[in-house]
C-alpha cells in the first residue's frame, strides 16, 4: 500500500484539516506526492512571475494558514502524461465528494483542470492538473 513520505507529510501538515482528510484517504489507494501546501510571499510571488499562478501574494488559497490549497501528483510523476493527471484528479474529486457526502469535509473541493466546477476539462486557459483547493 502506498505511503506518503516525511517531506509529503509535513507539506500535508499544513493544509487545512479537509485536505489532510482527503489526501490521507487518497494515499490508501492511489500513489501520490504533495508538492506544496502552504506557500510564502516569496514562493507565490515567483509562482506569480513565471506565470505558474495568477495570483500574487496574499491573494492565494496557498497564502492562508492553513493553506486552503494544496498540489499533488500522482507518483512517479510524470509532468508529459496529462492522462495520468486527469485520472488522478477524477479520482480525488470522486473521494471528495464522497468524504463531503458522509459529512467527514466540510467543504467542496475544486481541481485546477476545471476551475468553474463545470465538468469541462480546461475550458478556461489556465491548466493546474496538480492544484486542488477549498470552495469556500
Amino acid at each position: 500500500m502506498p505511503k506518503f513520505s516525511e517531506t509529503s507529510k509535513q507539506r500535508l501538515a499544513t493544509c487545512h484539516n479537509d485536505l489532510q482528510t482527503l489526501f490521507n484517504q487518497v494515499i490508501n489507494h492511489f500513489d501520490c506526492t504533495i508538492l506544496c501546501g502552504h506557500r510564502g510571499e516569496a514562493d507565490q510571488n515567483e509562482y506569480y512571475a513565471s506565470g505558474r499562478s495568477k495570483v500574487k501574494w496574499p491573494n492565494g488559497k496557498h497564502n492562508k494558514t492553513p493553506s486552503l490549497a494544496v498540489d499533488v501528483a500522482p507518483y512517479p510523476i510524470d509532468w508529459a502524461d496529462r492522462e495520468r493527471m486527469h485520472m488522478f484528479a477524477g479520482f480525488v474529486m470522486g473521494m471528495a465528494q464522497a468524504l463531503h457526502d458522509d459529512g467527514l469535509m466540510t467543504h467542496r473541493v475544486r481541481w485546477g483542470g476545471d476551475w468553474d466546477m463545470d465538468t469541462e476539462v480546461n475550458d478556461n486557459g489556465f491548466d493546474d492538473l496538480v492544484h486542488f483547493e477549498l470552495v469556500t
